[in-house]
């Protein structure tokens, strides 16, 4: 089989945890650059056209500085815009290694790879094109609908959580999972993704608990569940046999969360299957 993704998203992790905002402020610095080059070359033409850089009222050598500006203008928007290369190759290699993470689990699951749905890209898509922030309203609205949800929200994950703690598996798995599929995106969701891989992971259903674990960590790689949900991870490939891919994604614990309990019982985990 060949080398397991997991090398994946995780050497690239930094960048594509905040792939959104630097996208956003490379389009603000180029719009700047652009900004600043036209109100340059416009004074330049003005002290043309009075005659003030061969008068020598703009200074001995202002033709001379006002190239060495221009110079410099150039210069930093050619960085940003090699900056901006850098970032959306960055960008499409972790998104590409993402899917074919997502398309390994499957396929150890046996499930139905052409139903997979295309990887989204890390970060967002148009970035650079998102719309300002509105401005805020002169009193306070009502927040009704939101708090309610949010109530909800915490409700719903509290309940499952008490299942689990309760030892049903089986129903605080299937909980979860309905949370999660509820409030796609929220403040709770890989957090439940993280616990239904534990409850699958007492069930026994290794494949499932994988991907759960992998839901987890992939939407949220940057999150206080992040380290753990890549450990279990690992653990679910050990036990399904799949050792290389194992021993891969433990090492991975380690480089990326070094230091953290996750990081600790990953060199466990590896030296228990003897990974090299």
């Amino acid at each position: 089989m060949m080398r397991f993704a997991l090398v994946l998203t995780l050497a690239l992790l930094p960048a594509s945890a905040f792939a959104q905002d630097r996208a956003q402020s490379l389009a603000d610095i180029r719009a700047e650059l652009s900004q600043l080059n036209a109100q340059f070359n416009s004074l330049k033409q003005e002290l043309v056209s009075t005659g003030a850089i061969s008068s020598g009222a703009a200074g001995g050598s202002a033709l001379q500085r006002l190239d060495a500006i221009e110079s410099s203008i150039q210069r930093l928007t050619g960085r940003t815009e090699e900056v901006e290369l850098r970032l959306n190759r960055v960008i499409a290699d972790g998104t590409n290694r993402v899917g074919d993470l997502e398309f390994r689990v499957t396929e150890l699951e046996g499930g139905d790879l052409g139903a997979l749905p295309p990887t989204a890209p890390l970060g967002g898509t148009d970035t650079a094109a998102a719309p300002a922030p509105s401005p805020a309203p002169a009193s306070p609205a009502p927040a009704s609908p939101t708090t309610q949800l949010a109530v909800q929200e915490q409700a719903d994950f509290d309940r499952a959580r008490e299942v689990l703690g309760q030892g049903d598996f089986r129903a605080a798995a299937d909980q979860l999972e309905a949370f999660a599929q509820t409030y796609t995106g929220g403040p709770l969701t890989y957090e439940a993704l993280y616990l239904r891989g534990d409850a699958l992971s007492r069930l026994g259903e290794n494949g499932d608990a994988a991907r759960a674990y992998l839901d987890a960590y992939s939407g949220d790689p940057d999150g206080p569940r992040a380290g753990d949900a890549l450990l279990g991870l690992g653990q679910r490939l050990g036990d399904l046999g799949q050792t290389q891919q194992a021993c891969v994604t433990l090492a991975e614990v380690g480089n990326s969360f070094a230091g953290t309990d996750a990081a600790t019982r990953a060199q466990s985990a590896a030296q228990a299957l003897r990974c090299n």
